[in-house]
């Protein structure tokens, strides 16, 4: 299926999605923070990119409007999932294709990401 980069600083909360994901039928790869989840996208392009908001060194926001600004990379849809941040995220609906607040149920994820990955 599809490649979906997860980028989350709660290892346990990032693993626990790739799981999800993962018996979904999809290949995941985790990243702790932005940047990091930034090289990983311009390594191996993903499908889909799931991220938190708040994390340390890139935040989610950050990470998104990097990933707009790349013309390469631009087109990849972004979730973010976030227990706080959503409100904010909302604002910019330029920048994220779903917000979901935290705890979300697992089948509202799933479904978003049916609805963004090609296909």
């Amino acid at each position: 299926m599809a490649l979906i980069v997860v980028a989350d600083d709660e290892f346990l909360l990032a693993a626990m999605l790739a799981d999800i994901l993962e018996d979904e039928g999809h290949e995941t790869t985790l990243a702790s923070h932005g940047h990091e989840a930034l090289e990983r996208i311009r390594t191996r392009r993903p499908a889909l990119l799931i991220t938190d908001f708040m994390m340390p060194i890139m935040t989610g926001l950050e990470l998104a409007q990097a990933i707009k600004a790349d013309q390469e990379i631009s087109d990849i849809p972004i979730i973010l999932v976030s227990g706080a941040q959503g409100d904010i995220a909302r604002q910019h609906g330029d920048l994220f294709a779903e917000v979901l607040d935290k705890p979300y149920r697992h089948a509202d994820l799933i479904a978003a990401v049916e609805r963004l990955l090609p296909g």
